[in-house]
């Protein structure tokens, strides 16, 4: 019945969309996307979703190469580590803003100091790093850690540098609506809940973009981006619906390109002293109770493959070693006897429901897992932006489902953010809304911090991603696929980034 249903909306729509006329000409871009930004304002929203978006108006001191995920050049033109502490920026000269202003020292130094504000930020775990910052030039900048962060370049291409003179000059209401920066795109509109619109920067310091005319459609429903693919009413939809996968296979005006993704979908636990998940035992059993093979097989469809850590193949400090534990209701049923639970106990599993593949479906099945070893879970799902600040303001669940992708590509500050005990002055554990603590973790991953031989630092990172497990601090479910539908003939050169953005340069339309 479901699927009957599903393809009568389909064709409902479908035929809605056609009526509306196909996508705009060569010189333009019509994409869709699964999940809209959740501000404009660089400083106020770390997901990425909302850093896809902002990759087109702003740029950072680095970059990223879209193939391969390698670090280059951005405003910065190279950069130096002159100590533990310490690194020097030298600046890329003749950039301007959208508005005109000329991109100098000030605007970074300004960027860094937003990333720092409680009430503003959402990156907190770099804003706060910081120690002090010099500006001996308008073309230069040094900027001193509090404590040695051996991934502190490595993440600059997802903080956006902002003008200084703007921004100081607007509310930031009209700050998080409409943004000016130095990036290949201008904006244009923003509709909410329907698109945003962007006019190629013909004075962009990397060379004017190809295509001139950027509409980037918010499609939240996947039957009906579906729709909008074959109808041809957009050029290319990321996050192609798993359940139509093999009728747009099948489809021969559409072509479908896959990347495996980076993101790591896990659960995350609490360990606080006098509740049942204080014993690794009970959260150990938890993992062991939780069938994530048919989750990928029946809920997936197939496209996932089974996680065992937060960090992805492409981090420092990755250890390939590291396998999942295998699904034993039993055992964990013995392990909950064990820790003086035989009869379980009642938790609710907490998790958005419109911003994962299959999110919502995910925790379900779950709870349904855990409540078979004798564990009387309940389910918790809402929309990401009531249930994001839930978790980033911590202690409201022991318990939920979360996604990682690690922009810096390094294990440390995954593990900084998501796992080690919160800090709000040193800026760890900023996702730890479960308040997850493990000193001796927190120790290794500090240790990581001052080590500088970078096989040495690889080591203790991998040591500290097997304590995590080790700890069951996480319970790791799956990494996706990350699947894009693009309509054949009309001549879209795409490939699709590591981290999943869509960067209107680097996709060309003849």
């Amino acid at each position: 019945m479901r699927q009957v249903s599903l393809l009568t909306l389909v064709g409902l729509l479908l035929a809605a969309l056609l009526a509306a006329g196909p996508a705009s000409a060569a010189s333009a871009l019509v994409l869709a996307d699964e999940t809209p930004p959740t501000t404009l304002d660089p400083a106020a929203d770390n997901s990425d979703s909302t850093c896809s978006v902002l990759a087109n108006v702003f740029d950072g001191l680095m970059a990223r190469d879209g193939k391969d995920g390698k670090l280059i050049p951005g405003l910065a033109e190279r950069f130096e580590r002159l100590d533990l502490l310490t690194w020097k920026f030298y600046l890329r000269k003749g950039v301007k803003f959208h508005n005109g202003n000329l991109f100098t020292a000030a605007d970074v130094k300004f960027t860094f100091e937003r990333l720092s504000d409680p009430k503003l930020s959402k990156w907190l775990e770099t804003g706060q790093s910081i120690a002090s910052m010099e500006t001996p030039d308008d073309y230069t900048i040094i900027i001193k850690t509090k404590t040695p962060t051996p991934w502190f370049a490595n993440n600059l291409h997802q903080i956006f540098i902002v003008s200084k003179k703007d921004v100081e000059s607007r509310d930031l209401g009209d700050v998080g609506v409409k943004p000016v920066g130095t990036g290949p795109y201008r904006f244009v509109e923003w509709v909410k809940g329907s698109h945003l619109k962007f006019a190629a920067n013909e004075a962009y310091w990397g060379g004017a973009p190809k295509v001139k005319q950027v509409e980037l459609k918010i499609i939240t429903e996947p039957a009906t981006r579906f729709a909008a693919l074959v109808s041809g009413a957009v050029d290319l939809v990321a996050g192609v619906p798993l359940e139509l996968l093999e009728q747009i296979r099948k489809n021969p005006k559409v072509e479908l390109v896959t990347r495996p993704s980076r993101r790591s979908i896990y659960l995350a636990l609490g360990n606080k002293p006098g509740t049942p998940l204080a014993d690794v035992r009970v959260r150990r059993a938890m993992y062991l109770a939780i069938n994530e093979d048919e989750i990928i097989a029946k809920i997936m469809g197939g496209q996932a493959v089974p996680a065992a850590q937060i960090p992805d193949s492409a981090c420092a400090g990755f250890d390939p070693s590291l396998k999942r534990l295998p699904y034993d209701p039993e055992k964990a049923k013995a392990l909950l006897k064990e820790a003086g639970y035989p009869d379980g106990f009642e938790i609710t599993l907490a998790g958005p429901n419109d911003r994962y593949v299959n999110d919502a479906r995910i925790a379900e099945a779950a709870v349904q897992y855990l409540n078979k070893v004798g564990i009387k879970a309940k389910l918790d799902v809402k929309p990401k932006s009531i249930f994001f600040p839930e978790v980033s303001g911590g202690e409201k669940h022991q318990f939920y489902l979360l996604g990682w992708l690690d922009g810096a590509y390094d294990s440390a500050r995954g593990l900084m953010t998501n796992i080690v005990t919160y800090n709000k002055e040193k800026g760890s554990g900023g996702w730890n809304g479960a308040r997850f603590s493990a000193p001796e973790l927190d120790a290794l991953v500090d240790k990581a911090g001052v080590t500088v031989d970078l096989a040495e630092r690889d080591g203790i990172l991998r040591r500290a991603n097997r304590m995590a497990q080790d700890q069951v601090a996480v319970i790791p479910l799956h990494y996706g696929t990350d699947l894009y539908g693009i309509v054949k003939d009309r001549g879209i050169q795409f490939t699709p980034r590591p981290d999943r953005w869509l960067v209107y340069k680097d996709i060309d339309k003849k």
